[in-house]
């Protein structure tokens, strides 16, 4: 994801209209481009001849020094698109290019060009040692991935009907990774329908996802998705990090960003996407600095961008499957899911927790086709004007109850207890009495879920009083908000101790294990440390887990000090 949709007017046959477009798209003064000069070097294009190209690695930010090139967005229909024209004093990028990802678009000279092309490392020095320049600089990279997003420009082409169970599971995956896609249905485009034909002779082949390089994917996994996109940054194997961050939720990237900011080496790790639970909030409203409120994906994205800005690498979607702590030649051993081994001097645990799932029999048959964790807009276009059924009783599922009562037609909100003051926030308890759509229904638990296709189509539930009188709902969308477990698998075996949730010990609790004064967040292993929903008697809320992530960053410093004093 690295190249740019910027400045001017576009060309041709399609214009693209971005909003804030003098923050979008700032016209360099010479003077800055002279201060820029230390930072790149000069990279001269004859007419035609690419300067990054959809899907390749892009090789930096471009600031154009004379001549004009041309954006194109290219996709893997073969449908070519005019985007953008810059010339003179303005430069091609976006968050992308902070990292090493591959480019959205084109970029092609359009006469002779004479650029300074800063390398990503350089970029990220750039943005710390020119604070004023480097404000506006960074300011434009975000907005330009959003305006890509809003717009629909790059990344790949997802078809197949917008209700499909896995098409939904897909945009999200793509949507929280912030990740620019575009939807066209087979039905009303006779070049998607004519892929499906070639491509899909069943139902269970869609979607078809086709990347910019025209590869065809059927109903992908989330990381053959990522893999065919190039999402996953470049990463040496055999570097030593200071600090490995296994999680990329609000403590996670906390601790990513003042870690990094403190000139420690960081990589951070994450299964799925950042932002963990938190990165779904429809919006989260009680969090300080943030009066009228702020969609957790908002939040989780701001502080992605921030720790790439200070050079933490982001290697998501990448799962860890074990840690070995037996800490050969000063450090600990990551294994990942495909089979790669990453080394690290001290390891953070903010894995968080995983969904909870009820014990209801073929429950795992809906999920992702009817059965949902997280209450985003796209789920919610799905819920349009229907009845939905949402279990739980907890500040997530108030704030889900909350954003589907804009777009359901009525809400049924299973409690299994007999209120909600004791478990959600008083404002969300106000705001779901006075919403007509949604309905209460304490001391009732779904019992059965039934379908056909592996579409939901209804939902059995009972009063818990009453329990042998079953009722059902016809409903096309249930969402669970019951809970977490800890995301632990994968320190089995490694000495950290767990209490009985299965939650990390750490600070005096771990003191029995080593015999010394441990700091707070520091497990049962030195140089193993954990912070936010993960850890045992953590408080379960995103400022509580950002505030642990900047807290560990001292202990940090601690422990890899006195791991490199040399032994008396």
């Amino acid at each position: 994801m690295s190249a740019d949709t910027t400045a001017g007017p576009a060309t041709g046959a399609t214009s693209f209209v971005f909003p804030r477009h003098e923050q979008t798209f700032p016209t360099l003064t010479r003077h800055e481009i002279e201060r820029m000069r230390r930072f790149g070097e000069l990279r001269s294009y004859t007419h035609g001849e690419a300067l990054f190209e959809t899907g390749k690695p892009g090789p930096g930010m471009f600031v154009v020094l004379s001549g004009h090139v041309t954006i194109t967005q290219r996709d893997g229909l073969g449908r070519v698109t005019p985007v953008i024209d810059q010339g003179p004093g303005q430069f091609l990028a976006e968050i992308g290019q902070l990292s090493d990802r591959v480019a959205l678009v084109d970029g092609h000279a359009e006469g002779d060009v004479e650029t300074l092309l800063i390398v990503p490392e350089k970029l990220r020095a750039l943005l710390v040692a020119e604070a004023d320049l480097g404000e506006r600089i960074m300011r434009a990279l975000i907005l330009r991935r959003v305006n890509l997003i809003q717009g629909g420009v790059g990344g790949p082409v997802l078809i197949g009907p917008a209700s499909l169970g896995d098409m939904a599971r897909l945009q999200n995956f793509l949507a929280r990774n912030g990740q620019p896609h575009h939807l066209v249905d087979p039905a009303t485009d006779k070049d998607a329908a004519d892929i499906v034909a070639r491509c899909a002779p069943s139902r269970d082949d869609l979607p078809l996802v086709v990347c910019p390089d025209g590869t065809v994917l059927c109903n992908p996994t989330e990381t053959e998705l990522a893999m065919a996109m190039g999402m996953i940054g470049n990463h040496a194997q055999n570097k030593l990090y200071d600090v490995a961050v296994v999680g990329s939720g609000p403590a996670g990237l906390a601790t990513a960003v003042y870690a990094a900011s403190e000139g420690l080496s960081v990589a951070v790790f994450d299964a799925r996407s950042y932002g963990g639970q938190a990165g779904a909030s429809a919006r989260i409203e009680n969090y300080l600095g943030f009066p009228t409120g702020i969609s957790g994906q908002a939040l989780a994205g701001r502080a992605f961008s921030q720790a790439q800005k200070f050079g933490a690498e982001m290697l998501i979607p990448v799962a860890i499957t074990s840690l070995d702590c037996a800490h050969r030649n000063g450090a600990f051993e990551l294994a990942t899911e495909c089979g790669q081994e990453l080394r690290a001097r001290s390891i953070v645990v903010a894995s968080g927790a995983r969904y909870r799932r009820p014990e209801i029999e073929n429950l795992a048959a809906f999920e992702g086709r009817g059965v949902w964790y997280w209450a985003s807009p796209i789920e919610a276009r799905l819920c349009a004007d229907q009845d939905v059924v949402l279990v739980g009783g907890g500040n997530s599922a108030g704030q889900a109850a909350v954003f589907l009562s804009g777009h359901a037609r009525k809400v049924y909100l299973v409690i299994r207890g007999g209120g909600l003051g004791a478990s959600m926030s008083r404002y969300l308890i106000d705001r779901i009495e006075a919403a007509p759509n949604i309905e209460l229904m304490f001391n009732t638990e779904v019992v059965a879920v039934e379908g056909v296709d592996g579409s939901l189509e209804r939902v059995r539930w009972r009063s818990r009083f009453a329990p042998d009188d079953v009722h059902s709902f016809d409903i096309r969308n249930m969402f669970l908000f019951v809970g977490a477990d800890p995301a632990t698998g994968w320190l089995a075996g490694c000495g950290v101790t767990l209490d009985r949730g299965g939650f990390v010990v750490t600070g005096a609790q771990s003191e029995q294990n080593q015999g010394r004064p441990v700091p707070p967040l520091e497990t049962s292993v030195p140089g193993v440390f954990a912070v936010g929903d993960v850890r045992s008697g953590s408080v379960k809320r995103v400022g509580g887990a950002i505030g642990e992530g900047a807290q560990v960053v001292a202990a940090l410093h601690g422990y890899l000090a006195d791991a490199m004093k040399p032994a008396l």
